[in-house]
């Protein structure tokens, strides 16, 4: 779960992570009052960030909610100083519109929060980056000098500059791994003193909360020496959440794609993707090797969708409904293995979905395990517009034909 920045610089100033002082606002109504807020604490430098689960805010442009072809103003982020109404103004402009950036594509998505924090003056930015490396089973630490620049570009461009340190989970982060990143990073004196403490602090916060990404970019190195997260973004894994019960406070499901929230309604898995066959699953695995070969058969996934492992009528018809609301759909792929439930039973439960739903695409449905035989024949004989097949190499290219023709 993707959660915005002024969450997760909260959650972070639990572990002593430094990170700026500021407060969120959903209504412009509140923003004099956190100005105030702020300059008691004695804060006279401020910057307004938009909110929202999407990286490049800062390089974005903002358009008219109602008018998407109107620019209102360039830049999602902006440090406007000690001027109160230039801050002001500047709000007023990110609440309520859309923010375009690279990574929302150009639908965007609207700024219904503000995170108004303090300026800071400094002399160095630097990128941190932590995560889980599958190939190795363990976590790694990416730290690099080129802070504020999206670290793809910099892989890309430059992979030299990137420091990288492979954790053993069992161990944690050593001292010796802590002090490599400082010199790697080319700190000394205060700056490598901070920075230890800083990087010490940020992985056991990674651990503690249980994220599966904590990506400070940039971690900046102020003009006092102190090393401060400027930005966070965190993303917390969904499997742990029965240990962080809180945790379910912290979603915006403005953010989450409303077909998304729907299937999670129901127990489906379900990520909408930007191609036109729909797909219905059981199993992740699986779910991926029927997906891989729709692309390979000349076709492109509409969707990723896991209905579990029993598949039952309700939870069929649950999927046809979630899949043909994307109006990109132009054909469905089923694909079931019948372990744990019998492959005449999904069968039944796709009949009788099709009954219950007016589908005008083509159903393209393999089943495969107990009683598959006996499911083909259902299928074949129900009069609807259900198409079998007897192994996914055929399935995927019937489904791509059915699009054509």
């Amino acid at each position: 779960m993707k959660i915005h920045e002024y969450q997760a610089k909260s959650l972070l100033k639990k572990y002593d992570v430094p990170v700026q002082e500021g407060l969120a606002i959903n209504d412009m109504k509140y923003y004099d009052d956190v100005i105030s807020v702020l300059k008691e604490k004695g804060i006279s430098q401020f910057v307004v960030k938009s909110q929202i689960h999407a990286g490049g805010r800062g390089k974005g442009k903002v358009y008219s909610r109602e008018n998407r072809d109107e620019l209102v103003v360039e830049g999602g982020v902006k440090f406007v100083g000690s001027d109160e109404q230039k801050g002001k103004d500047y709000a007023a402009k990110l609440l309520g519109n859309i923010l375009v950036t690279h990574q929302t594509g150009k639908e965007g998505k609207e700024v219904q929060t503000l995170f108004i924090t303090e300026g800071i003056d400094y002399k160095k930015e630097f990128y941190i980056g932590i995560l889980l490396d599958r190939t190795v089973s363990k976590n790694v630490i990416m730290a690099s000098t080129e802070g504020g620049v999206e670290i793809e570009k910099v892989a890309e461009e430059t992979p030299e500059k990137i420091i990288k340190i492979w954790i053993d989970p069992s161990a944690g982060l050593l001292s010796y791994q802590a002090r490599e990143l400082a010199f790697g990073l080319g700190l000394e004196g205060n700056a490598y003193k901070n920075f230890i403490k800083f990087i010490t602090n940020l992985y056991k916060a990674y651990e503690g909360l249980d994220a599966s990404l904590l990506e400070i970019n940039p971690m900046v190195l102020t003009d006092e020496d102190k090393i401060i997260a400027l930005d966070a973004k965190v993303t917390l894994d969904d499997n742990s959440f029965f240990r962080h019960k809180e945790y379910a406070e912290l979603k915006d499901e403005n953010e989450e794609d409303p077909l998304e929230l729907e299937a999670a309604k129901y127990n489906l898995n379900y990520i909408k993707l930007d191609g036109n066959v729909g797909c219905m699953v059981n199993g992740a695995g699986l779910a991926m090797g029927t997906m891989d070969l729709i692309k390979l058969a000349g076709g492109s996934p509409a969707n990723f969708l896991d209905v579990g492992g029993t598949a039952t009528p309700d939870t069929v018809e649950n999927g046809f409904k979630i899949i043909l609301s994307d109006k990109n759909v132009k054909a469905i792929l089923i694909n079931i293995f019948g372990g744990i439930v019998r492959c005449d039973r999904v069968a039944m439960g796709v009949v009788q979905a099709a009954k219950n739903i007016h589908i005008t695409v083509p159903v393209v449905v393999r089943l495969q395990g107990t009683n598959a035989e006996e499911a083909k024949t259902i299928l074949d004989e129900s009069g609807l517009n259900l198409i079998s097949a007897t192994t996914l190499e055929e399935a995927a290219a019937k489904v791509t034909e059915a699009i054509s023709s």
